[in-house]
């Protein structure tokens, strides 16, 4: 444990930020899961388009790097589309 204060503050704040981070990042999977479960039905687009806001407000929040959200939503576009054509 640390001695000076303000790293006990700062330990605080992490600790803080990693649970925020940790509840933003399962959403985050719970969207993708539905998008995916929801490809080549009526949902379709509105599931999508709600994971990929998600991933963006994650990434405008700092939970993600700017191009990692690009990927994630870029694989998961692939994912759907791929699987509604078969």
């Amino acid at each position: 444990m640390a001695n000076i204060k303000s790293q006990i503050k700062r330990n605080r704040q992490n600790e803080k930020a990693r649970l925020r981070n940790r509840a933003v990042r399962a959403e985050l999977k719970t969207r993708e899961k539905a998008a995916e479960a929801a490809a080549g039905t009526d949902t379709q687009e509105d599931t999508l388009r709600l994971a990929i806001k998600r991933i963006d407000m994650a990434q405008q929040k700092g939970v993600l790097h700017k191009n990692t959200a690009a990927r994630r939503k870029s694989r998961l576009i692939h994912r759907v589309r791929s699987t509604e054509s078969t």
